[in-house]
């Protein structure tokens, strides 16, 4: 059977599930497929498209079963995977969560939803720089996702922001689509993986290290990059066409605090080893627990979730 996707309907939708699952990337499409086989009832609702940071990847080479695949690609396997068990309500965003005795009504911006269970996959966005400009250039040249926005640049220079793995992928993946990247890293060393430094190099992409990103300049679009050597404290610039940020990720867990969740002091879900939290048959998944980061231990975190879920609701 294939639910498909929820379309917005004129009226107010109404439903009753045994478990609720926001965030549709790969720990809450693994969660509902794990949650429908148990014998629970669930469904999925995500602000966005499903499928998470994951779609934006260019290449994922360390998913378990496949040697090499575009993250568009793994995640659309994904969500064709879990339309077969669940219903996905995409653009369908949490407005609230009341507690209602030992149950959950959770509020959205097409309806209501009582459940006895929630699991937040809510995920991850991308952490800002906070300089001068970048607000005023996004989308005229400032972008957080080259698979969105690297075929603009093809045949100009830009400059990515942050030297980790998903900095020196992004910058990987545009060399290879005809983008001139260079790589600005605060830490004075790499700070990806062996194989995307072997790689880098290879490809002759410029990785600057120990360098602070002061500004992005330009008239009307981005025209330059000015940022401080942190050895000599000299003031530098580039001239560059775009500017791509990747400096870390920051977890979306408001509605999860809201409700009396604890996190930690980056905001991270905190959960235990079967991904219970604080809060009774409340559960979390995925990156905004604040693991590794990797498609594998997401999808497998929301296995774990949906399991534990079945236990408390079914089971006790």
């Amino acid at each position: 059977m294939n639910f498909g996707f929820v379309l917005p309907t004129a009226g107010k939708e109404s439903k009753e599930v045994d478990v609720l699952i926001i965030g549709g990337g790969p720990a809450g499409l693994s969660a509902g497929i794990y949650a429908t086989r148990a014998g629970l009832s669930a469904m999925i609702v995500d602000k966005g498209n499903a499928g998470g940071l994951a779609e934006e990847a260019p290449f994922v080479e360390n998913y378990l079963g496949f040697k090499g695949i575009k993250g568009e690609d793994l995640v659309k396997a994904f969500k064709e995977h879990a339309m077969e068990y669940l219903e996905i309500s995409e653009r369908n965003e949490v407005r609230e969560i009341i507690k209602d005795g030992e149950n959950y009504m959770v509020k959205t911006e097409r309806g209501e939803y009582k459940t006895k269970g929630i699991i937040f996959a809510t995920g991850t966005t991308h952490k800002k720089l906070n300089v001068p400009g970048e607000n005023e250039f996004l989308g005229k040249g400032v972008s957080y996702c080259v698979t969105c926005d690297g075929y603009f640049f093809r045949g100009k220079k830009v400059a990515v922001i942050g030297g980790g793995n998903s900095g020196a992928i992004a910058a990987i993946y545009l060399k290879d689509i005809g983008v001139e990247p260079v790589i600005l890293e605060y830490m004075p060393r790499y700070m990806c993986e062996k194989a995307y430094q072997k790689i880098i190099q290879e490809r002759d992409i410029p990785y600057y290290t120990n360098v602070e990103v002061r500004a992005i300049e330009g008239k009307d679009k981005v025209e330059k990059i000015v940022y401080l050597e942190r050895n000599s404290g000299e003031r530098k610039e580039i001239n560059v066409d775009g500017v791509f940020i990747y400096v870390g990720l920051i977890p979306i867990s408001e509605l999860a605090r809201k409700l009396g969740v604890e996190t930690d002091d980056k905001g991270y879900i905190k959960v235990d080893l079967s991904m219970r939290t604080n809060v009774p048959r409340v559960y979390a998944a995925g990156d905004v627990t604040g693991y590794a980061g990797q498609i594998i231990i997401a999808a497998g975190q929301g296995a774990m979730a949906a399991l534990s879920a079945y236990e408390d609701i079914m089971l006790k």
